[in-house]
């Protein structure tokens, strides 16, 4: 039985890093009536605010979607696990707190691709509006935001001999890669307050809960998105009881449920490429054969070596260390518990002539198959390198009409030569850095790869069996001008009038870093257009060019 609930302004489906703006944005009209609408729980979990909580939460389906991949032929058949956030904040509520705007290129590549509005100069101010760099202010950098970044307050020696090793190769120190330029090597800015997480939740959403203009809701699984008359009037919802429920939107309905869960919502409402809906027997209600494809990620390729020293592996494996770190962080949020997923970056280029960095380092000073899983029995670091912008795209596609099964993610990694080139460059980077002073003289072995691996084959081989996914999903809702576009630069979905997308998904190309950060720009960016569309009595859609299906 469905019943209807109270009608908003604005429904947002997800309270993601991008959500949680959005309503904060919004709701600070007070004549704006907003209701959130999360899938998952609230973040009251101690281990989502303790930064090394990742590896708590993440592959836990209490806050963790669990999706899996489809067998990838570019990784030799194998399926991969795939985290998204399900709880308030969304995947900033178990990420790696890693802090990263991306290179002002890439959004100045967004705006020559005809995205009026999303140039550097433009987004540059959002970026600024969000954060508060808690080092200071420095040329574009924020001190009045909600979102508070700092510096690592943990260092481990075998991630300063990685920098002093990159350094010797003559690659440059940076010290704030979110700065004018990227490019160099230097220590992780993260989204972490006094040894907290800062996720999305805590910067945009608690300190305006009480807003009476701003409702929450939690636990209620968005299963379609209601069209009348071509126009998106609300959202049907499934709560954790099974009780169904009508939320109404007044003026729009705004997806921010992330680069797997916006385009499976829309093709779900019957947004997508008619031939396939109707083979599950969804009534079309506009062809837009885009959506869920554009399916972009940053692959992994994550090289382990065992060290003469000890390492966090060490550290973690006894019970009086486990209880030493656990008091320091009661004590003084400091030590291995204030650890995000890397402590160390570089942003580097695999060949001259190069604009820009094409590959990004992350320097862990300790080894896991994967977070989540545990640390490895013995010393050792990890360098994982991923490809900035790799050309290969995917797809995310239904399994079935089922909303509450999860959508076919077939992300097609290493299809094209370049990224095949770019891993296998990546490594040797790698490997590089490993064999210079004073990096060199800690390692005991190449672990992996071995060291006997040598020729391009076997080392693109070895990347093909043993890369991950570095949890950057985006593009699958891409923005753009042209009519096969799903959405516009003013991220309203083609042919539905009322109806917005707000998270990674609408990003024509990846970003070159992490995704964090921006899917909050995102999320600023589409509040002020929806504030400042209201204030000009503009209709979201109303303008854009229609491919609506009349299906009988």
């Amino acid at each position: 039985m469905r019943q209807a609930m109270e009608t908003a302004d604005y429904v947002v489906v997800g309270a993601g890093s991008a959500g949680c703006v959005i309503a904060n944005r919004l709701s600070a009209d007070p004549t704006v009536r907003v209701i959130l609408i999360e899938a998952g729980g609230k973040d009251s979990s101690p281990w989502i605010h303790v930064p090394v909580g990742y590896f708590k939460t993440m592959h836990n389906p209490d806050f963790d979607w669990c999706y899996q991949t489809e067998k990838d032929p570019g990784l030799n058949g194998r399926q991969l696990n795939w985290p998204r956030g399900k709880v308030l904040g969304g995947s900033s509520s178990l990420n790696g707190l890693l802090y990263v705007r991306g290179q002002r290129e890439d959004y100045d590549r967004w705006a020559q691709m005809g995205n009026a509005g999303w140039s550097w100069s433009e987004v540059g101010p959002i970026f600024e509006s969000l954060e508060t760099f808690q080092r200071g202010g420095g040329e574009g950098r924020g001190t009045a935001g909600e979102l508070q970044v700092s510096d690592p307050r943990l260092r481990r020696e075998i991630c300063e001999r990685w920098i002093e090793a990159a350094l010797s190769l003559g690659h440059a120190y940076n010290p704030d890669y979110n700065g004018p330029v990227q490019e160099g090597v230097g220590h992780f800015q993260l989204t972490v307050d006094r040894g907290r997480r800062c996720s999305s939740a805590t910067a945009f959403l608690k300190p305006v809960r009480d807003r009476r203009n701003l409702s929450v809701v939690t636990d209620a699984h968005v299963l379609r998105v209601v069209i009348e008359g071509g126009r998106a009037t609300g959202v049907e919802l499934r709560r954790d009881d099974g009780s169904l429920e009508i939320v109404r939107a007044s003026h729009e309905v705004i997806l921010s449920a992330g680069a797997i869960g916006s385009p499976h919502i829309l093709m779900l409402s019957g947004i997508g490429d008619g031939r396939r809906l109707r083979e599950h027997g969804i009534e079309v209600r506009c062809d837009l054969p885009e959506v869920g494809r554009n399916l972009q990620d940053h692959l992994q390729a994550r090289l382990v070596f065992k060290c003469h020293e000890a390492t966090l592996n060490d550290e973690v494996r006894s019970l009086l260390n486990k209880a030493r770190m656990g008091l320091e962080y009661a004590l003084f949020r400091t030590g291995p518990m204030t650890m995000a997923a890397s402590l160390v970056f570089g942003f580097m280029k695999t060949r001259p002539g190069l604009a820009t960095p094409d590959i990004q380092f992350h320097i862990q000073p300790w080894s896991a198959d994967s977070p989540g899983e545990g640390v490895h029995p013995f010393s050792a670091f990890t360098q994982s390198v991923c490809q900035l912008r790799p050309e290969s795209r995917g797809t995310v596609a239904l399994k079935s009409a089922d909303p509450l099964t999860h959508p076919l993610i077939a992300p097609n990694y290493l299809a094209t030569a370049t990224d095949r080139d770019t891993v296998v460059a990546g490594i040797r980077m790698a490997r590089q850095i490993a064999r210079t002073e004073p990096l060199r003289s800690a390692i005991s072995e190449e672990f992996r790869p071995v060291a006997a691996l040598e020729n391009d084959e076997e080392l693109l081989d070895w990347a093909r069996m043993n890369s991950t996914t570095i949890y950057h999903p985006t593009g699958t809702c891409r923005m753009g001008p042209d009519e096969r576009a799903v959405v516009d630069a003013r991220l309203r979905v083609r042919g539905i009038a009322g109806l917005r997308v707000a998270d990674c998904s609408i990003m024509p190309e990846i970003v070159s870093g992490n995704t964090n950060a921006p899917a909050m720009m995102i999320g600023a960016k589409l509040a002020r257009m929806v504030l400042d569309d209201r204030r000009a009595g503009v209709e979201a859609g109303g303008a854009v060019a229609s491919r609506v299906a009349e299906v009988a």
